[in-house]
């Protein structure tokens, strides 16, 4: 039996969570924020490192359409297990500003990412290191040397560039492209996966979106909202796809217009590790779960324009709707991931299985018949 078109969790009738999802259900429904993904794709057979095969690539998000050197954002950030990387994410947790767009990309092309990145803004704003202080963009890695010739080098400063230019708002490509082309998680074929959720007006009608790079889980643990997905899909499944001795990470940007602090956005962060348990990682000694966060609501300008500035600032006791809404936004955005991704090959032949969409909405409807949800369910 052929695989069914590949489709979005919602689009096989299952939902997580109680908020709606915004336009797109995804990280681009916060007004501003753009993304874009240049993938690298070539070659097949025994890896010669430096010739392939290559799966890998870049996907960069552009906050404030692209002006985020000259009006920042306040950021914040949570590391719960911290094998893996965010070059960048000193100076971001020290002064608490977003001023650079995020790159995501395989753990051995971090640096030239970010020279990437450097040459990208350079373009626009000639005056950094001269008039203005000099950046330290923001690139999170995962490791793709399951699938991918990580050590040839293959992404160049031009790849960088051509996501950057690549980023636009609405819709946006997830599973085996960008810096999700290589990404293996839960043992399946992963890679870049996006929701996001719209509060109601009495909760504060804000919007909050995000993008994650998962490459991150055992397959025995996958959970689609509460449902062992892993372990119905059997044991023969769970043996045919299985990377030995890797357990892998994952990369996690949020976005909201609610006004916040860094503080605030901090806290938010911290329960988007809790939508990455949702989905059945135990953040294993070897990973790297990172997340990162913004908020579009306040601009910092650059320069000593006032010494005193004055910002809106979200009530802590009205916060929780956002907690909630980050929570099924990163669980449904790593299902996202999966449910779009393809099978895939790579070196030395290997191949990662697509995540079965028929199966998966066998089981989810198997086990809604035999546990339906209480009449008190919200």
């Amino acid at each position: 039996m052929s695989e069914p078109l590949r489709r979005r969790l919602r689009d096989l009738g299952i939902g997580i969570g109680r908020f709606d999802v915004g336009p797109n259900n995804a990280i681009t429904d916060v007004a501003g924020v753009l993304v874009g993904h240049h993938t690298l794709r070539r070659g097949t057979g025994r890896r010669k490192v430096g010739s392939g095969p290559v799966r890998t690539g870049v996907t960069a998000i552009l906050p404030n359409a692209g002006k985020i050197f000259t009006d920042r954002y306040i950021a914040g950030h949570f590391v719960l297990n911290g094998a893996g990387e965010v070059s960048g994410l000193t100076q971001l947790a020290e002064w608490g500003l977003l001023e650079t767009p995020i790159l995501l990309t395989n753990t051995l092309s971090v640096g030239v990412a970010s020279q990437g990145a450097i040459a990208w803004m350079l373009d626009k704003h000639p005056t950094i290191g001269v008039e203005h202080d000099v950046i330290i963009p923001l690139v999170g890695e995962c490791d793709d040397s399951f699938l991918n010739d990580i050590g040839g080098s293959h992404v160049k400063v031009e790849h960088v560039r051509a996501a950057l230019d690549a980023a636009r708002g609405g819709a946006v490509a997830e599973g085996c492209v960008g810096g999700g082309t290589g990404m293996v998680s839960f043992d399946l074929k992963g890679g870049i996966g996006t929701s996001s959720r719209v509060l109601p007006e009495e909760l504060g009608g804000y919007t909050l979106g995000i993008l994650v790079m998962t490459n991150v889980g055992r397959i025995e643990d996958l959970r689609v909202d509460g449902i062992p997905v892993g372990r119905e899909l059997g044991p023969a499944f769970i043996h045919a796809a299985k990377r030995p001795n890797l357990y892998g990470s994952i990369i996690v940007v949020m976005a909201t217009d609610a006004p916040l602090a860094t503080s605030q956005i901090n806290r938010i962060c911290k329960r988007t590790a809790l939508g990455i348990g949702r989905a059945g990682s135990y953040a294993a000694h070897g990973s790297g779960e990172i997340i990162l966060g913004f908020s579009t609501a306040n601009v910092v300008p650059r320069g000593r324009v006032q010494r005193v500035r004055r910002f809106d600032i979200l009530a802590d006791w009205a916060i929780d709707p956002l907690y909630q809404a980050a929570i099924e936004c990163t669980e449904e955005a790593i299902a996202n991931a999966l449910c779009a991704a393809v099978p895939t090959d790579g070196v030395d032949g290997r191949v990662v299985q697509a995540l079965p969409l028929d199966r998966l909405v066998d089981i989810w409807n198997r086990y809604w018949r035999d546990c339906p949800p209480s009449p008190d369910a919200g």
